[in-house]
């Protein structure tokens, strides 16, 4: 079960119906046109039409599983004391004092440059649970950062 927000579970579907509708009859459509020019053995673009319409036919049925197994959450339910799903972290890295502020979502949510970090990844793992004022050990592949948590929303 894969549990997300409102925001992430309606920018997936919009994402399945752009691949269903937009995307997939363009491959077709290029696919028929390489199977009119002749020979398709020595046809390259038959061939590549055909490999990028398995692409998105599994990208469509990734998209598929992921949203049969989706369960919205409705962020009004979801208390404020601890960390959890869909919270927002203001925290200070005290090795420099540097501030940052994440809020945890579902992998397929996911972005960076948004702020959304994946509840799996490293950092949101160890701020599972913990409380405004905890200090939290991270192990990340550049070493370790310690955290500490300023505010939780």
């Amino acid at each position: 079960m894969e549990y997300m927000s409102q925001e992430g579970y309606d920018k997936l579907v919009a994402e399945l119906h752009q691949l269903e509708s937009v995307e997939l009859p363009q491959v077709r459509e290029a696919i028929a046109e390489a199977r009119d020019k002749g020979d398709l053995s020595e046809n390259f673009e038959y061939h590549a039409a055909k490999r990028e319409q398995a692409r998105l036919l599994s990208r469509i049925r990734f998209k598929q599983r992921v949203l049969e197994n989706a369960r919205v959450i409705d962020t009004r339910l979801l208390s404020g004391d601890g960390v959890q799903l869909l919270s927002r972290v203001e925290m200070t890295n005290l090795a420099n004092g540097n501030r940052m502020c994440y809020t945890l979502v579902s992998p397929h949510e996911a972005n960076i440059r948004e702020g959304k970090i994946s509840v799996k990844s490293p950092i949101a793992q160890a701020l599972m649970g913990k409380k405004t004022g905890d200090e939290v050990a991270v192990r990340v592949p550049a070493g370790t950062l310690t955290l500490r948590i300023d505010s939780i929303e």
